[in-house]
């Protein structure tokens, strides 16, 4: 190498490699003082944007577990006021009961009506009040919402609650006379309130049966399990009332309810004997000496059906029996704990929507309602129970939902923590390499400067 003093290459290969290792240096205290091994775009561009990605990703997870909690909290705090409701109503089924009991007079009756109306304003008053953050939950103001238990877009989870005031529970029924679904009394020799039933349409809380042909039913009873059959949470149930009347000694016919058949002619014209008879089958008959009228009502059968023998005295709602017989087919109740509709069939050409027997409307001032109200309060507590198990399951979706956000987040921290961190092991011992090439850099850089002093000697 040519020996010059204008130009000192040594020198300058010395400070490159000084300012070299004093770069890499500073960029190891950097790293040390700061914990992250990317603190700039230029130390690792492709690792910076797949840091931030994990980083908004870390983040919005952190946000959307706070959400699930505040989710868990919302429907806590329904259901507790939900399972007060419960409380209440299983109290009243109680007084519906004792007020239904034949020993309690009318003064009892109203009594008890008294701590009714009471639960029923608490009822009501539990559904206006119950709040969480300002957000009515049960008075039919809340409907859906989405809850975000994600880190992205659309990642969420619905929660719906109605409303549970005494005015907006109870039982939804349908019951239309006149059509196969209530046919009145007709002359004919067997029931058939099934004739002509076609295709019926039922759309209840838990499903749709869609278009069914009960064409081929034989009675109301054979329609009604039919009707049960399907899954749609609407119940079917015959009923029929009749009144007997003009019952002589001299009728010598049969009297048919359901499947239970009674020779007229065994009861001499009394229709107190027949009455027994009928309450020991388990028909409900009740008998006005005053008007001669024997009152027959009766559940789970096809109907009634009355044939006259050599004479034709019993009359059934006013219709004497004729020789070919005369029938009232039973109604077909529809009840639900949820509104329901029916279509097709019969005379139905449209839709006919349920209508809702509210518990504020429950009376127990009589032996009657009393009986009636026991079915409107297990309506209304089937309907809190099944909200109460949609509470449940979405309280175990959120629980669900936190267990694997937390293991996300725990992962995605992990390999952010890879790509960002600093490994302070590796790090500390680059900066002691650099430390150590500085320091011998500086040293070197010096005896370079030196060099060029040897022209001097030559000159001298």
């Amino acid at each position: 190498m040519a020996l010059s003093v204008i130009t000192n290459t040594s020198s300058l290969n010395a400070q490159r490699n000084l300012n070299k290792s004093s770069e890499n240096l500073a960029t190891s205290m950097q790293r040390l003082s700061s914990g992250m091994r990317i603190n700039s775009a230029k130390d690792d561009a492709a690792g910076l944007q797949i840091a931030n990605r994990l980083t908004s990703q870390i983040n919005g997870l952190g946000v959307a577990q706070r959400n699930a909690n505040d989710g868990i909290s919302m429907a806590q705090t329904a259901e507790g006021a939900m399972q007060e409701s419960t409380n209440i109503l299983q109290r009243m089924r109680e007084l519906a009961l004792q007020s239904a009991n034949g020993s309690n007079s009318s003064e009892d009756r109203g009594a008890i009506q008294k701590e009714v109306s009471a639960l029923q304003e608490e009822l009501t008053r539990i559904a206006d009040t119950t709040a969480f953050g300002g957000q009515q939950l049960l008075n039919g103001d809340f409907g859906t919402r989405s809850f975000q238990v994600g880190s992205n877009a659309n990642e969420t989870i619905s929660l719906s609650l109605g409303d549970i005031s005494s005015d907006a529970i109870g039982q939804d029924s349908l019951i239309d006379a006149g059509t196969i679904y209530g046919i009145g009394a007709t002359a004919g020799t067997g029931f058939n309130g099934a004739t002509g039933a076609g295709a019926v349409n039922i759309s209840g809380n838990l499903g749709t049966s869609g278009a069914q042909d009960l064409s081929g039913s034989a009675d109301a009873q054979a329609l009604t399990n039919a009707i049960n059959g399907f899954t749609t949470g609407v119940k079917a149930e015959t009923t029929v009332t009749a009144a007997l009347t003009a019952f002589t000694s001299a009728d010598t016919g049969t009297l048919t309810v359901g499947t239970d058949t009674y020779d007229l002619a065994d009861y001499n014209g009394s229709l107190t004997s027949l009455a027994s008879d009928l309450g020991k089958s388990g028909y409900d008959a009740t008998v006005d000496s005053g008007t001669g009228t024997l009152t027959l009502n009766a559940s789970g059968v096809a109907g009634i059906h009355i044939v006259g023998g050599a004479t034709n005295t019993l009359a059934l709602d006013g219709t004497a029996a004729q020789a070919g017989g005369i029938v009232k087919d039973s109604s077909i109740n529809l009840t639900s704990s949820g509104s329901f509709s029916v279509a097709g069939g019969g005379t139905f050409s449209t839709a006919t929507n349920s209508s809702l027997s509210k518990v504020s409307d429950v009376d127990l001032s009589t032996q009657g309602s009393s009986q009636s109200a026991i079915a409107v309060i297990d309506a209304a507590l089937a309907s809190i129970d099944g909200d109460r198990a949609d509470l449940g399951a979405v309280q175990n979706r959120f629980s669900h939902t936190l267990s694997n956000l937390s293991n996300i987040s725990e992962n995605v921290s992990a390999s952010r923590s890879r790509i960002q961190d600093t490994d302070f092991a590796v790090e500390t011992a680059v900066m002691t390499k650099n430390q150590i090439l500085q320091q011998a850099g500086t040293s070197i850089l010096a005896q370079s400067n030196q060099l060029p002093q040897a022209a001097l000697s030559l000159l001298g």
